[in-house]
């Protein structure tokens, strides 16, 4: 596995493969299974798999929690080495950006719903890390989880509008054996915590129950929903298609259901699709 830190090595080394096909795993580090399930994916679809590890400050609003963010970069060197990735991109934040930067601004009305909603211009973050990274690499394909359902629409439409040259892949979201998300912020909860994360998943879970009985009233769904998660402060439940706009009806191979709640000073969120 080669190791670079600059984007002109990374560059370089792509320019002598250009002829293979490069399949992308962009992420933060404190790498879980969730991120080898992408890994694994671009291993079985592409010539040479290229991980990214950047902690993104753009997308960290005043007050979150960037400094606390889970930083284990021997780990996740061992981690990639093992899943024989090809190459790791970890370039540091003056690699990155520039005193004069040109901004990206995601769109003024999806990316300012739901985590938008909570976390005003945290998608301008997002997209514009995306887009360097994207232009730096030069992927054939990029892999997105589900779990990160808005940020994953957001890109596909960065990708399309922007006439970008790359293939977004959505996989799907990994789960522990208890039904919790894989998510690097899982580090923070203490067992207790855990134990609560866990209504996360059961309220999921009785939205497809409904829906098997055959309820599609999207109002109903969301009151069992949140039901379920009571004691749990909630961020937001809602259903929405898979362009982000809110429905009333659940419209099967078309619906995501959203969670994000807080517990102990955690955000987590979840979904599934319908």
């Amino acid at each position: 596995m080669k190791i670079f830190k600059t984007t002109k090595t990374t560059k370089e080394y792509l320019k002598n493969n250009k002829n293979e096909t490069i399949g992308f795993v962009p992420t933060m580090g404190a790498l879980h299974d969730g991120h080898l399930s992408l890994i694994k994916q671009s291993k079985e679809q592409n010539d040479i798999t290229i991980v990214s590890i950047f902690v993104n400050p753009t997308q960290f609003l005043d007050g979150e929690d960037i400094d606390k963010y889970p930083h284990k970069p021997q780990a996740d060197e061992k981690i990639c080495e093992i899943a024989k990735v090809d190459v790791l991109f970890v370039p540091n934040e003056k690699k990155i950006y520039f005193d004069q930067e040109t901004k990206l601004f995601a769109p003024s009305i999806k990316a300012y719903i739901l985590e938008g909603y909570d976390r005003p211009g945290h998608f301008d973050g997002v997209l514009q890390v995306v887009n360097k990274l994207l232009n730096i690499v030069k992927p054939t394909f990029v892999y997105f989880g589900k779990k990160d359902a808005q940020q994953l629409y957001l890109v596909k439409n960065m990708v399309e509008e922007f006439f970008l040259d790359v293939s977004v892949v959505a996989c799907e979201t990994i789960r522990e054996a208890n039904g919790l998300a894989k998510s690097s912020r899982n580090t923070y909860l203490s067992k207790e915590d855990t134990l609560k994360a866990l209504q996360i998943s059961k309220a999921l879970n009785i939205a497809i129950k409904y829906v098997q009985k055959g309820e599609y009233d999207a109002a109903t769904i969301k009151t069992k929903i949140s039901k379920q998660l009571k004691n749990l402060y909630i961020y937001y439940v809602e259903i929405v298609d898979k362009n982000f706009n809110y429905i009333d009806k659940i419209e099967i191979n078309n619906t995501i259901v959203l969670v994000a709640v807080n517990i102990n000073n955690t955000r987590l969120i979840d979904n599934i699709w319908l």
